[in-house]
């Protein structure tokens, strides 16, 4: 009975730190310009879709035992604290096809006090940015009304010169666009930075070339996890594509270790599309490694009692379907 009493009392002690810890607004919030702050409140919220499972995450699950309720709250608190990130473009090169000819800025994102080993790097060209750069203008046009773009020149723009003005050009850039939280949250400021590596490795995973493939997620999903931590089941494609990877290559404990971190982050998300096909692949990876499916085979059991049976595709086949466009 005692060590009950203590557990509740460590859970309420825990969900009185969330509650005071985000209705307390951070450092960033406070020294905003008022005029920010005041557009910001009253604009709806432009990435409601992408954050509404976020959202949804805030009521535990009556279901989860006191231990899991624990591990909810801390989880959640660490969602809570912003990850701050910094862009250097350290060098570009010129690349040349026959009929065409353009710069690729190196963009090298770091974790501010972060080791090299938790860098991304990058290569994006002009017209990417320039295109970042309309996309947001349609969505943001109040945050970006006095944010400049490098004009493009009619002659010169291989110079040494103009490239170098660039490089400055964007960091600074970036780190404005960084600066503004709806941007920095939004779909196309993150797609910016994680798609043509994410279409990259899903092409390769549809071709066959599963180490291609794995290197490339596991470059993209650091980045991921830290520019979407406050929406964790946000990165569960890409957990899941691992996952993938790592069986098809026969790396069973590998897959099992990436499955666990994509099932956490679906706790509270037992609707969405990969859910199913995630408990079945843990329970088959659990079985082979010699590991406790059971518990697992519950969940799949107690979420079909509750549901219709619908087609569900395997989690291999749901995988080869991003990024096809």
């Amino acid at each position: 009975m005692d060590q009950d009493c203590t557990a509740e009392k460590e859970l309420l002690e825990a969900v009185s730190r969330i509650t005071t810890f985000s209705t307390h607004p951070s450092d960033e919030e406070q020294n905003q310009p008022k005029a920010e702050i005041s557009s910001q409140v009253g604009k709806e919220n432009p990435e409601k879709d992408d954050l509404q499972d976020s959202s949804a995450s805030l009521s535990p699950n009556s279901s989860m035992t006191t231990k899991e309720l624990q591990e909810y709250w801390r989880n959640e608190k660490r969602q809570c604290r912003q990850v701050k990130l910094l862009f250097e473009i350290p060098s570009t090169r010129i690349v040349e096809h026959h009929l065409s000819k353009y710069v690729m800025y190196k963009i090298i994102i770091l974790q501010t006090g972060s080791f090299d080993s938790n860098k991304s790097v990058i290569e994006r060209r002009y017209s990417d940015f320039e295109k970042l750069h309309r996309n947001l203008l349609e969505e943001f046009s109040e945050e970006m009304e006095d944010v400049t773009f490098p004009k493009k020149t009619l002659t010169g723009n291989f110079t040494e010169e103009i490239i170098n003005e660039r490089k400055l050009a964007f960091k600074d850039y970036l780190r404005l666009l960084y600066s503004m939280k709806y941007i920095r949250r939004s779909k196309k400021f993150i797609d910016f930075l994680t798609r043509p590596e994410l279409r990259e490795a899903y092409g390769c995973l549809r071709g066959g070339q599963y180490t291609k493939a794995l290197e490339i997620l596991l470059e993209v999903i650091g980045l991921q996890e830290r520019l979407m931590r406050g929406n964790p089941a946000s990165v569960v494609p890409t957990l899941c594509a691992i996952v993938v990877c790592h069986k098809d290559l026969e790396n069973p404990a590998s897959a099992f270790e990436y499955g666990e971190n994509a099932l956490s982050r679906l706790r509270m998300h037992t609707s969405h599309r990969y859910y199913i096909p995630l408990l079945e692949t843990m329970i088959a990876l659990a079985y082979e490694l010699g590991k406790d499916f059971l518990s697992l085979q519950e969940k799949l059991e107690e979420w079909k009692a509750k549901k219709d049976p619908v087609r569900v595709f395997t989690l291999k086949e749901l995988a080869v379907r991003e990024y096809v466009q």
